[in-house]
């Protein structure tokens, strides 16, 4: 386990800011600023996979996602103030689609790399984080928002009745509810990240790839030396 801390904590981190960051609004409110830390939990799981191998990924998505639901049992305490009545700051909705959205799409994630693991070294962290990202999209926002989910309580529903509102898709297209545009916009910004992250996961690989050989190289020249010595 001791090579798989600092992917544990770096998605342990993750999580933890995402769920920090989702309260502040952007862009009238159909971004938050943990859509721009959420997607970096798939550059991490791909480069686990990348130099550990998929049982270790899976491993560091599990991490993230006991990380997800301790936050969401926080989150489901805290009591916020609206215009004279309270309300949680994770709706039941909210934190049962985050759980079950982040688990799905990071183990397809995992999935695809596999499959790809032997094509050109950016086929596979792409395509997984595209993909990932879309299931992770659509299985969030359809449980979290939709009003065709009906097998929540009343008081789930009322929690999140505010997406159900009619507006202009994206604030210039025709009418949709609420929930429809803020997935779409949430789902831009996952394919920027994931295209922008290929830089960095091409240079941790290198970097990591790097001090693992070299780790080796030391393990092996004192294991030759000890085994002289013993002779």
């Amino acid at each position: 386990m001791e090579k798989l801390l600092i992917g544990i904590f770096a998605m342990a981190s993750v999580v933890v800011a995402s769920n920090i960051l989702v309260q502040f609004l952007l862009l009238d409110g159909l971004l938050t600023w943990g859509a721009f830390t959420y997607p970096i939990a798939f550059l991490i799981t791909d480069l686990m996979n990348k130099i550990y191998g998929p049982t270790a990924a899976r491993k560091i998505v599990l991490a993230g996602f006991i990380t997800g639901i301790l936050c969401s049992l926080v989150g489901s305490k805290i009591m916020l103030q609206g215009d004279g009545y309270e309300y949680p700051a994770v709706a039941l909705r909210v934190a049962f689609a985050s759980g079950l959205a982040f688990i799905i799409a990071q183990l397809f994630d995992i999935t695809v790399f596999n499959k790809l693991r032997s094509a050109e070294w950016w086929k596979a962290p792409l395509a997984s984080t595209l993909l990932a990202s879309l299931i992770d999209t659509a299985v969030f926002f359809t449980i979290a928002f939709s009003a065709q989910i009906t097998f929540f309580s009343e008081a789930a529903n009322n929690e999140i009745s505010w997406s159900w509102e009619i507006v202009p898709f994206l604030t210039f297209g025709a009418d949709a509810p609420l929930w429809v545009s803020l997935a779409v916009a949430d789902l831009m910004v996952k394919w920027l990240i994931g295209l922008a992250a290929l830089i960095p996961f091409r240079i941790l690989f290198r970097f990591f790839h790097h001090l693992i050989i070299k780790h080796l190289e030391k393990f092996l020249f004192y294991d030759t030396i000890r085994h002289r010595v013993n002779k």
